[in-house]
């Protein structure tokens, strides 16, 4: 059974409510902050990383369904498809055009079928029937019929993935054919029927999603998060934007994850998976927004730092889980052995499945259970401590966690147990190791190392219109946005 009804939107809903109280009387830094050193100089990449590039593509272009373009949320266990998933891949076409896996023909034709049954899928209020409503989607369809599976919520940050890739592709096929074309034209109406001020329930902020039966959802996203796409989305939009009250609403609630951490100051969020998905499309490298402007440096120098703070934190093991250490780290949103307390070495331990892993300052969810995407997907960040881990994680366990996609989402060394499991299997001198991939934490490896090799995604996602609008209603300013459209 897959992960969607302890997803990590409904994981982080919780820390939301557990954290409200926390901006007021945190210990912040009043003025500005010195800028940290520069990102470090790009370095070649050793054939490891052609081979794991290569094998998660095949994720996206061997599993997606060729009809709709609908991804699954996970393989091989069956599952329902990601609509974020479907973002990712939309992306990640383009980047096996560019390595010559895939022909420019096939792609477009992929893309342009998965962008014709995202604009003709069903929208309404109506609880079953639909794949969206208002524009947006819901989190989860099933993959035969393209619609809302069972009582899963309509998504705004999984829609604003799905829409990411979607731009992508609006300024990737920049080409004069019929196929590149009507790509262009079907992204722009995908894009500008969203109804963003319709999310924002409770005043400027913009919900994390909503539910016939229900209504909007509780929680609204604040704190630092990967909802900065959601909100450069939101404003960006030609037809329903969202004002800017709704990015200062957002950025009010960041102080609460500011300070120091494991030897780094920053902006932080205990999964990696928030200092990586707004960066794997836009390019924020030297451009500032009010909120880091006072702080004196960008947000990507803050995910630089919030990787390095999580290394600094394996390297000290304070839970003394196994294998932890200078290159073997990663905690974020990911799979895990099972929901149990357990001895663990004269204590009790917990361990969970699916779970948003993390540490810093908010909190700290860590049960020894390794993710790969983890470090794999901060490589533009930190590429000299990256690059070892992935190596190391290969060298030491790749006979058990490294098959046809690449890593396996997922695995354990301190979990040994004879025990049920809920996904996967132990592996004698290993540990827990997963059985499946997830298609969120392939795509952040493959757009990763694109990015690092060559600024990819970035160069695509900075010729695209809405984003700079987005970006620039945001308050951003300079580096790249200075220069001409």
């Amino acid at each position: 059974m897959s992960h969607g009804l302890t997803s990590r939107r409904r994981f982080l809903g919780a820390v939301a409510t557990a954290t409200a109280a926390m901006a007021a009387g945190g210990c912040h830094r009043a003025a500005s902050l010195a800028a940290g050193p520069a990102a470090p100089a790009r370095r070649a990449l050793p054939p490891l990383f052609d081979d794991l590039e290569r094998r998660t593509f095949g994720y996206f272009w061997e599993l997606a369904d060729a009809r709709t373009g609908l991804v699954p949320d996970r393989w091989p266990t069956p599952s329902f498809a990601s609509i974020a998933a479907v973002g990712f891949g939309l992306t990640v076409y383009g980047v096996g055009v560019e390595r010559g896996w895939i022909a420019r023909e096939e792609a477009v034709a992929r893309t342009l079928a998965t962008l014709r049954f995202f604009a003709s899928a069903p929208q309404g209020p109506a609880a079953a029937g639909t794949a969206g409503h208002k524009g947006f989607f819901y989190h989860f369809l099933d993959m035969e019929r393209g619609r809302r599976f069972q009582t899963n919520e309509l998504s705004t940050v999984d829609t604003a993935l799905l829409v990411a890739g979607v731009l992508f592709a609006q300024s990737y096929y920049d080409g004069p054919s019929a196929g590149e074309r009507e790509i262009r034209e079907r992204a722009e109406t995908l894009y500008r029927r969203i109804e963003w001020p319709w999310a924002q329930a409770r005043g400027a902020l913009i919900s994390m999603g909503w539910k016939p039966e229900q209504g909007m959802l509780e929680h609204d996203w604040q704190g630092y998060n990967e909802a900065l796409l959601v909100y450069v989305l939101a404003l960006g939009s030609p037809t329903h934007p969202v004002g800017r009250d709704a990015y200062d609403a957002w950025t009010s609630t960041y102080d609460r994850g500011w300070g120091d951490y494991h030897g780094q100051t920053h902006l932080g969020f205990p999964p990696l998976f928030g200092h990586q998905y707004s960066h794997l499309w836009i390019d924020l490298r030297g451009i500032l927004d009010d909120y880091m402007r006072r702080r004196g440096f960008d947000y990507f120098e803050n995910s630089r730092r919030a990787v390095l703070s999580q290394r600094a934190y394996a390297i000290a093991n304070p839970r003394g889980w196994t294998g932890y250490g200078e290159n073997v780290w990663g905690l974020t949103a990911c799979d895990g052995p099972i929901d149990a307390e357990l001895d663990w070495r004269g204590g009790k331990r917990r361990f969970r499945t699916y779970a948003a892993r993390g540490v810093g300052r908010e909190y700290e969810l860590d049960d020894g259970t390794i993710a790969p995407t983890a470090a794999a997907g901060s490589l533009p960040f930190a590429p000299e401590v990256v690059v070892p881990a992935v190596e190391e994680m290969h060298r030491r366990y790749g006979h058990a966690i490294y098959a046809k996609y690449g890593f396996l989402d997922a695995f354990n060394p301190s979990f040994h147990y004879d025990l049920p499991l809920r996904h996967g299997r132990v592996v004698p001198g290993v540990g827990w190791v997963d059985g499946d991939y997830i298609g969120i934490d392939q795509g952040p490896i493959v757009l990763a190392i694109a990015n690092h090799r060559d600024d990819f995604v970035w160069r695509v996602m900075r010729r695209n219109p809405h984003i700079r609008r987005g970006l620039e209603r945001a308050g951003f300013r300079g580096g790249w946005l200075e220069r001409a459209g």
